[in-house]
C-alpha cells in the first residue's frame, strides 16, 4: 500500500500518467502489483499529495447565532485533528461575521500541541487588525484575498496590476516572520507571471486559484469548459516556482476531477465539508475528504 494514500492504484496510475503518459498505463496494467510497491516509495518521497485544511467559518458562523458557545469552535478544530486533517484555516473578517479575533488566537493555542499542523489565516491585509493578528500568530501561511468588507462570499482573485505596489510591502513583512505567502488569484496566467516581481523570496510561496467558477461549472456538467484554464494556470505557477492552492466550493463530486492537476498542494474547504457534517458527523466528513484527495 502506497505510504500515505486512501487510494494507493489510483495515485499509481497518476503518477504514471504524469510522468510517462499512455506507455505509462500500458506498464501499470502489465506489472500492476510490481509498480504499485515500487511506486509506493517514489510517490511517499517524492510526489507533494494533496492536503486538506478545514475551513472554521461556518462552524462559527452557526456559533454566533446564538450567545452559546455552540458548537465550539475548539471542539470542532479538535475533531478536525482526530479525524486526519492536515491544517486549519479560518478568514477573521472585520465584523467578525464568523470567525471571530479570539478564535484565532485560541486555535493558535491549540494547534502549538500539534506542530506537525498547518494554521492558515485568510483575510484582507489593507483592512484593520489583520496583519497584526497575523503579526500576533504567525501562522503557517498567511492567504490573501482581496474582499471588501461588506462582502458577501471572496469572488475574486487579485489583479496584480493594479495592486501590485500594495502587495510588495504586504508581502515582504509576511515573509520576515517567516509565514509562507500564498494570494488568492483567478486562474489568470497574465497575473500570475507578475506575482515574482512583487519581491516574493521564499521558495515556498504560492497561489490559490479560486475555483467557484470551476465548481459551477461541474455543477451545470459544462467542467470541460473552464477545467482547462485552471490546469493551464496551475502549470505556469509551477514553472514560476509557486506552489499551488486550491480553494471555494470544492466538494466531494467536483474535487476529484479538480486533483487530476497535477501537484495541487492544498484544498482549503469549509462550506461543503460542514454540510456534509450536518448528514455523516464532523469526523466522518473530514474523512471522507482525505478518501477524495
Amino acid at each position: 500500500m502506497a505510504i500515505g494514500c486512501k487510494d494507493p492504484q489510483r495515485w499509481t496510475t497518476r503518477c504514471f500518467d504524469h510522468f510517462l503518459g499512455a506507455s505509462g498505463q500500458v506498464l501499470f496494467r502489465k506489472y500492476p502489483d510490481t509498480l504499485d510497491t515500487l511506486l509506493a516509495i517514489a510517490i511517499a518521497t517524492f510526489i507533494p499529495m494533496t492536503h486538506l485544511s478545514v475551513n472554521l467559518n461556518k462552524v462559527a458562523l452557526l456559533r454566533n447565532a446564538r450567545t452559546l458557545d455552540l458548537p465550539s469552535v475548539l471542539w470542532a478544530a479538535e475533531t478536525c485533528i482526530e479525524a486526519g486533517a492536515h491544517g486549519l484555516t479560518v478568514h477573521p473578517r472585520p465584523d467578525e461575521r464568523h470567525i471571530r479575533r479570539r478564535d484565532v488566537y485560541e486555535l493558535a493555542e491549540l494547534l502549538q500541541a500539534h506542530p506537525t499542523l498547518e494554521f492558515n489565516i485568510e483575510g484582507n491585509p489593507l483592512e484593520p487588525g489583520f496583519m497584526q493578528i497575523v503579526r500576533d500568530v504567525q501562522p503557517t501561511q498567511a492567504t490573501l484575498v482581496p474582499d471588501d468588507p461588506n462582502q458577501f462570499t471572496s469572488d475574486h482573485g487579485w489583479d496584480i496590476h493594479k495592486d501590485g505596489d500594495v502587495l510588495k510591502p504586504i508581502i515582504e513583512a509576511l515573509q520576515d516572520i517567516g509565514a509562507r505567502v500564498s494570494l488568492f488569484m483567478d486562474p489568470d496566467p497574465e497575473q500570475i507571471r507578475r506575482i515574482r516581481p512583487l519581491g516574493v523570496t521564499n521558495d515556498q510561496a504560492r497561489i490559490e486559484l479560486y475555483t467557484e467558477p470551476y465548481a459551477t461549472a461541474h455543477r451545470e456538467h459544462r467542467a470541460d469548459a473552464v477545467f482547462g484554464d485552471y490546469a493551464e494556470a496551475a502549470k505556469v505557477a509551477q514553472s514560476e516556482g509557486l506552489g499551488v492552492n486550491a480553494g471555494h466550493d470544492l466538494n466531494l463530486e467536483n474535487l476529484p476531477q479538480f486533483l487530476t492537476i497535477p501537484n495541487i498542494l492544498e484544498v482549503s474547504i469549509g462550506h461543503a465539508l460542514t454540510a456534509d457534517a450536518l448528514k455523516m458527523g464532523l469526523h466522518k466528513a473530514v474523512q471522507a475528504y482525505l478518501a477524495a484527495l
